[in-house]
């Protein structure tokens, strides 16, 4: 419990003070987002708004998984370090889209083949290396390795490892559109990932994974971290994380779901990013069947849009009231998650 604390509270304190840090050194240097053409017209005033935010949420879990395993009891397990190195990877490739964005001053990054390259490093990076040198399980599960148990083999299980971090990274970049979205949610679906780590490392002979505790610390890093920068990201925001700090959130849950053989239930904790993704699947189908656009999509901006309409007010003045409708819907998902957790625990002869 206590290197709980530690990895929640280093990461905290460095996260807040990068934020903080970059906000200003940012600022006087002219660095700001794009803004898209294709938001709500209320999201014109947010130009000007520094980016480059996820710095501070990368930096955060680092210090704070470091700060948690350089005490008497940390042990450095090689599980922890590549799920942290698989989320510096991808705020990497996240920082290298966000910096042509600022220096061709057009919401426009790296092609998408050129991020999805990167992605598909970070994650055969992540995957081989736990086949090397951990014990992970290497089936399609739900709640534990063996309550779905379909086997894929090695070269399978790459595979599926880079689509579930890709579809992960690029399901929480859609889903930062509004201030504090994306850092609120994750936050909330990491707390989540702290119990699951927590309980198997509680419950080893359940669940047969041996790096449960480790998994609960980069967690709950990834938790504070979120959390501290939502202080300088809440609306109005006076920082965006950019893709440099989407693509890390999104690639910590995957790997977190990965080594936890809780990849099934990791749509559910984090039910709103599916439910951002299939708006976008949804409206971009309609589009190319129909020619026809029936709603704004990602989901955020069809109900800012939607909820401004009815009150007959901007959609800058409605944002936070979305933004907490949708913490609230992504709290629920993650308690049905975990309810579905430990349900299965019970099922699998778990006493509770």
């Amino acid at each position: 419990m206590i290197q709980l604390l530690l990895a929640s509270g280093v990461s905290a304190v460095v996260a807040w003070v990068v934020t903080r840090v970059l906000i200003g050194l940012l600022s006087r240097r002219g660095v700001a987002q794009p803004i898209n053409e294709d938001v709500p017209a209320g999201h014109a005033g947010k130009a000007g708004t520094p980016t480059f935010g996820g710095i501070a949420i990368v930096a955060g879990v680092g210090f704070g998984y470091l700060a948690a395993n350089l005490t008497p009891k940390g042990i450095f397990t090689w599980t922890g370090m590549m799920c942290v190195a698989a989320i510096a990877g991808a705020g990497l490739v996240g920082f290298i889209d966000d910096f042509v964005k600022v220096r061709d001053a057009r919401n426009k990054g790296v092609t998408k083949r050129t991020k999805s390259i990167g992605l598909i490093l970070v994650g055969v990076g992540f995957a081989t290396s736990m086949l090397w040198r951990s014990d992970v399980y290497t089936t399609i599960s739900f709640a534990r390795f063996d309550d779905v148990g379909w086997d894929l083999g090695e070269v399978a299980w790459v595979v599926w490892a880079v689509l579930v971090i890709s579809a992960a990274a690029n399901a929480v970049n859609l889903t930062d559109g509004l201030d504090g979205l994306a850092a609120g949610s994750g936050a909330i679906v990491f707390g989540a990932y702290v119990f699951v780590g927590y309980w198997i490392f509680r419950h080893f002979g359940d669940y047969e994974i041996n790096v449960g505790l480790d998994l609960a610390i980069v967690a709950a890093a990834m938790m504070s971290a979120c959390a501290a920068f939502l202080w300088w990201n809440a609306p109005p925001a006076r920082i965006f994380m950019g893709d440099t700090g989407s693509l890390a959130i999104g690639t910590g849950l995957a790997v977190l779901a990965l080594s936890s053989s809780t990849v099934l239930l990791l749509p559910i904790i984090g039910g709103l990013f599916v439910i951002e993704t299939l708006s976008v699947i949804g409206l971009v189908t309609s589009f190319r069947l129909f020619g026809k656009r029936p709603f704004h999509a990602p989901i955020h901006h069809d109900l800012e849009a939607r909820e401004a309409r009815a009150r007959g007010i901007e959609s800058d003045r409605i944002e936070p009231t979305v933004t907490i409708r949708l913490w609230i819907l992504t709290a629920g998902c993650a308690v049905v998650g975990l309810g579905l957790f430990f349900r299965e625990y019970i099922r699998n002869g778990g006493i509770g």
